[in-house]
């Protein structure tokens, strides 16, 4: 199986692909969409789900979702079919960080991808390229709780303690005007659910092609969760507006 097919599956039961329980999703878009009639994007997309909410709960809203993985994007079409949605939203299956547009967003969205622009600062970046006057950002990004194992840093990449985080999104030109920091719950959720649903799988397809594949990466991801990183990872969302307007 490719890489965004492990992913699918793993997020099968946790469809919003970060650890937020519906109600933290709830509460981020109510602070961030700026209006009913407002455009948005979401920069790494997946299957949508931040995009479909958005729309579900604003009738004059449209929306944008860019992503390389043909499957979620697939995926983001039949959904926004089922909810009646579908007219109101246009899907680009391109990599994130070139892609570029005709018009500026009211809102733009980069929750849990800012690895595909190297980082928060030049996804912080690449948002204001795209942001309409008196837009908002709504970004997703990991930090520090306490310090790290050389093992953790190892997997998740050399991230900034909560502090410094938002000292350097300040520094950028930013002010969080909203945020949401996950709870040991949400984390613990979301990581029994991405592990348990690809283990699940594996199980319920004894004679597949792919169980050991699945059963092997949920295990690996299972490992490296409870012995590398639990202890120290904490996930920060964060709602933005340029300082200087």
């Amino acid at each position: 199986m490719e890489r965004d097919q492990i992913s699918r599956l793993a997020h099968a039961d946790h469809p919003i692909a970060a650890p937020l329980d519906d109600e933290s999703v709830r509460r981020l878009l109510t602070r961030a969409v700026p209006g009913d009639g407002a455009r948005l994007l979401d920069l790494g997309c997946g299957g949508g789900e931040w995009l479909l909410r958005a729309l579900v709960g604003h009738p004059r809203l449209t929306a944008e979702g860019v992503d390389l993985s043909g499957s979620a994007l697939d995926h983001a079409r039949a959904a926004a079919a089922r909810l009646g949605v579908a007219d109101r939203l246009t899907l680009h299956r391109r990599d994130a960080a070139g892609f570029t547009a005709p018009h500026p967003f009211d809102l733009v969205l980069c929750v849990g991808s800012t690895h595909a622009f190297g980082g928060l600062p030049a996804t912080l970046a690449a948002a204001r390229e795209h942001l309409a006057p008196g837009g908002r950002v709504l970004v997703g990004e990991g930090f520090w709780e306490r310090d790290p194992s050389p093992e953790a840093v190892g997997m998740l990449g050399d991230l900034a303690d909560l502090p410094t985080t938002l000292d350097r999104v300040v520094a950028d030109g930013w002010t969080p005007v909203g945020g949401h920091i996950s709870t040991r719950r949400e984390l613990d959720d979301y990581e029994w659910s991405w592990t348990g649903t690809l283990a699940a799988w594996a199980l319920d397809h004894p004679a597949g092609p792919d169980r050991a594949q699945a059963l092997g990466t949920a295990t690996a991801h299972r490992d490296g969760w409870v012995r590398g990183y639990r202890e120290s990872f904490g996930f920060l969302c964060l709602v933005l507006r340029p300082t200087d307007g």
